[in-house]
């Protein structure tokens, strides 16, 4: 038994550190028949690293299906003999922590709804202090980069160093495209904070639906992302959680043979000498934009000067629309998105603001 473990550790070892991770199965264990079954069919891909399976549940509302509790880790550990394939499960609290390492359960992750929350990840980095697992954090539901920074460091203060992060998209009022935005400036500012630790993408649960789940799954690989988890059930339309998300075993291995894998470099002399004479253009145009945004504040600066003077507020409503509407029709002829110029001039407001601001009260 001992030696089998050791053999188990050292398999998950070995898929944690490959490039690209991939991760599936269903969004939760049902049944018995349905856990194994999915994970044979899984296997016999031979594209899967990790099984995964929904253990307990965290529901919007009462009523839904939140799982079945430790009830179903042993089908998972049977799933795991069976496959040879390592598995992973979700946890929130640190009894759930302590029944999934029970069960032999050889990575774990912490949820959306946990890691918004620091008391529920404290308590789950307690209960893993000591312990040497692989660890995946998700992204917190709301767009917050601070409470996603802060699970990964209270997971590295109790001394867990094989820690990644998943990005599964963030909730957004009014969002209809996605189920969950993916805002992809956000994960990639998370992979610039925390150099070297793998980035896995989550299509499932930022799509919610099967439509979408490729051209997802293909612009995180695009943007350099380690792997992905794929939500697969035998049955998805029949699933009891998350149905219109989930694919099946046979759809996933067509999806994953569709996606082109990219390299993040090359060795090639001439795509490194194109590179470089691209990036070097673009650090030029970077420091003609710093230039001109700082003449833009000290405009913004005189403004704000004959607006003390004359005591008038800073912000002025119909000047900011004529500003963006402006902005809008010059920025879509040269191929600029709305939401860009959106974010963009939201910024330099800000900034502009903050100025006027200063010399308001001075």
């Amino acid at each position: 038994m001992q030696t089998l473990q050791q053999n188990m550790a050292s398999l998950t070892l070995e898929k944690w550190n490959k490039r690209p991770l991939i991760i599936s199965g269903p969004c939760s264990a049902e049944t018995e028949e349905q856990v194994l079954e999915t994970a044979t069919r899984l296997a016999k891909t031979g594209k899967i690293d990790m099984l995964r399976a929904g253990i307990w549940k965290p529901r919007t509302k009462p009523g839904m299906f939140e799982g079945n509790g430790v009830k179903s880790l042993p089908w998972l550990l049977q799933a795991k003999k069976i496959t040879g394939i390592p598995t992973t499960v979700e946890v929130a609290t640190a009894k759930h922590v302590e029944d999934a390492l029970q069960f032999e359960v050889d990575v774990l992750w912490i949820g959306a709804r946990t890691t918004v929350n620091p008391f529920s990840v404290q308590e789950v980095a307690d209960a893993l202090r000591g312990v040497h697992i692989p660890v995946l954090i998700k992204n917190p539901i709301n767009p917050d980069l601070e409470l996603w920074s802060g699970a990964i460091e209270r997971m590295q203060k109790v001394g867990l160093t094989q820690l990644g992060m998943i990005h599964r998209g963030f909730s957004s009022y009014g969002n209809t495209e996605f189920r969950n935005a993916p805002m992809w400036h956000l994960p990639i500012e998370m992979k610039r904070r925390f150099p070297g630790m793998p980035l896995i993408c989550d299509p499932s649960h930022i799509c919610g639906n099967r439509a979408m789940l490729q051209s997802v799954a293909q612009k995180s690989i695009d943007l350099d992302f380690d792997g992905l988890m794929i939500e697969s059930h035998i049955d998805p339309d029949n699933a009891w959680s998350d149905a219109k998300q989930q694919v099946t075993p046979g759809r996933l291995l067509e999806m994953l043979e569709e996606l082109v894998w990219r390299n993040e470099n090359s060795t090639e002399p001439e795509f490194i000498n194109a590179l470089t004479t691209l990036r070097e253009q673009i650090n030029q145009v970077d420091d003609e934009l710093l230039t001109l945004l700082g003449q833009r504040m000290k405009l913004s600066d005189k403004i704000g000067q004959y607006k003390k003077d004359n005591n008038i507020t800073i912000l002025q409503t119909n000047r900011w629309n004529e500003i963006l509407e402006r902005a809008f029709k010059k920025g879509e002829a040269m191929g600029l998105t709305r939401e860009f110029i959106t974010r963009y001039f939201d910024a330099v407001h800000m900034e502009s603001i903050q100025h006027q601001n200063k010399i308001m009260n001075s």
